[in-house]
């Protein structure tokens, strides 16, 4: 069943949102709802609002635990609505890469300001000293915002809605329900860990990958790099630096721990590896 990725700043009201998505899906019949709110989540944390969005390794913690939640919760049988800034784009896309291997449909709904929206916001955080975000973290959240694009599959389909704007509740029903799942490929399905030593091969058959990329860019080759063992070529970048292809292996090897329930292959790693960077970097 579908996933509803709201995403914006605080004080753009994704909970208002939120709750008219419920209301609106309710009364169409489309239950059972259940939306995964981010303010609950910090606030069973423990951590406090500004320290959620200002300390590393606290805000990681909120945003894996909205991701497992609302992963539990994608069924067959289920709406779910995840109410959160969700502003970082590597993560909307994890959140896709769920959906997709749940073979659900998914939409995002960005909530949107204007300039001068964004300015009455702030004066209403500068003006209450009590104010739980605090002037520094909405001023630097504006900063490390990554607006949805039309062009990333991972956002698509994309409602943009400004305060005081009427949603396209119709809309989103006919993206949700109207279209069929994007079908899983190599790249969003689950990897197994079943047998002892398959992250050991993993690691090492991820880091020949990227050892055969780095020595074709050192020989002049700035097009697609052709990976033998995967039967397939990865169409890196040429501007795209070692350091950024460490950052996208260690993602990768984040993912595969977080998705173990079937028996592993190790022949299937280096096509599933390339395809993950094919699919990453384009139009990342």
């Amino acid at each position: 069943m579908p996933l509803i990725v709201l995403t914006g700043l605080p004080r753009s009201g994704k909970t208002s949102r939120a709750k008219e998505l419920e209301k609106y899906f309710t009364e169409q019949g489309m239950g059972p709802i259940f939306v995964v709110s981010e303010a609950d989540c910090i606030a069973r944390s423990g951590y406090g609002v500004k320290e959620s969005f200002t300390d590393t390794a606290k805000e990681k913690q909120i945003r894996s635990s909205l991701k497992s939640e609302a992963m539990k919760l994608t069924t067959s049988t289920k709406l779910v609505i995840l109410d959160g800034a969700n502003y970082i784009k590597g993560y909307r896309y994890e959140v896709f890469c769920m959906s997709k291997a749940a073979r659900t449909t998914q939409c995002t709904v960005y909530c949107a300001m204007t300039v001068e929206q964004r300015e009455a916001r702030r004066n209403e955080i500068l003006q209450n000293e009590s104010d739980e975000l605090g002037i520094e973290a909405f001023d630097a959240l504006c900063q490390r915002y990554e607006e949805p694009q039309g062009n990333s599959r991972w956002d698509l389909p994309l409602f943009t809605v400004y305060g005081g704007e009427e949603l396209d509740l119709a809309g989103i029903k006919s993206a949700l329900y109207d279209k069929a799942p994007l079908p899983p490929h190599l790249a969003t399905q689950n990897m197994p860990l079943s047998e002892t030593n398959f992250l050991f091969e993993l690691d090492k058959t991820i880091q020949k990958i990227i050892d055969q990329i780095a020595d074709a860019r050192k020989l002049g080759n700035e097009g697609p790099v052709e990976i033998a063992q995967a039967g397939m070529t990865a169409d890196v970048p040429a501007n795209m630096s070692i350091a950024q292809l460490y950052r996208l292996r260690r993602q990768f090897l984040n993912y595969v721990k977080m998705h173990a329930n079937v028996s592993s292959d190790v022949s299937k790693i280096p096509a599933i590896f390339v395809q993950f960077l094919n699919t990453h970097t384009n139009g990342a």
